[in-house]
């Protein structure tokens, strides 16, 4: 089993309610929980309610940090039709709240209907030939990038200690243990990199809400994610992310709102 599947198991325990371990495999800066890895065990355990097989469009709010230990998720089908299921998952650990999120489940093999693709595929060097950003560095108490692997053009200037006032970036991601990406880990991938902001200068953010839109079952291999902040305002900001998957189709688009360290 996978690290990603193992960390994100559930276990119904009583009628909509399901017992979790978060694990400390993926933290991000401050030693807390990456919350699209929190976002995924909730919509891992929504799904063993919602008869449909593929997250499709999840709107989460972040109320609290998580911390590594037990946690329940509680679920609510609100509806089930033919096309679309919608339901509610909330991840709570110690009686508090951490996040809640309401979600559509469809079956995406299933999706017929007009196409039109007007972007396309980030533009990079294969990943054999780009820059692994990470390599042996470690951060105390980040352990996400453990899970990861990330390759790039070239070294991003904040990196270097000369951010480029230009909040965007292009990358390629997978797992590092060659699990295969699916719908469910896409809400893990859209919130895996550091913050775009930390090329005009910031250290980090926070993650308040996060949306994310999931087009269509990735093929196996690396993801190419296009990711950028375009306004900060009153110490907020927003942050826009595409994948694609190796086959260049688009499979994820997020946004998040969040807050500046």
């Amino acid at each position: 089993m996978s690290e990603f599947d193992a960390d994100t198991r559930v276990e119904a325990v009583a009628a909509n309610t399901y017992a979790a371990t978060v694990t400390d495999r993926w933290n991000a800066l401050g030693a807390r929980p990456n919350g699209g890895y929190l976002l995924a065990i909730a919509l891992r355990a929504l799904g063993r309610e919602v008869t449909l097989p593929d997250p499709l469009a999840v709107s989460a709010f972040f109320l609290r940090p998580g911390a590594p230990g037990p946690a329940i998720v509680r679920t609510e089908v609100a509806r089930t039709g033919r096309r679309i299921g919608t339901g509610e998952a909330r991840l709570v650990q110690d009686d508090r709240e951490i996040l809640r999120a309401v979600a559509h489940f469809t079956d995406l093999t299933q999706a017929t209907g007009r196409t039109v693709v007007l972007g396309e595929m980030p533009k990079l060097p294969p990943p054999a030939e780009s820059v692994d950003i990470v390599g042996d560095i470690r951060v105390p108490g980040v352990s996400i990038t453990d899970r990861y692997e990330y390759r790039m053009a070239a070294i991003p200037g904040w990196m270097r200690g000369q951010p480029t006032s230009d909040p965007s970036m292009s990358f390629w991601i997978r797992f590092k243990d060659g699990r295969a990406p699916d719908p469910l880990s896409l809400f893990a991938f859209v919130d895996a990199a550091y913050p775009a902001v930390m090329e005009i200068g910031e250290g980090a953010s926070t993650t308040l809400e996060l949306t994310v839109h999931v087009r269509a079952r990735p093929v196996p291999g690396w993801l190419a994610c296009r990711v950028s902040t375009r306004f900060v305002t009153g110490g907020y900001h927003e942050e826009d992310f595409e994948i694609w998957d190796s086959g260049g189709t688009l499979v994820a688009q997020s946004r998040q709102l969040a807050l500046l360290a």
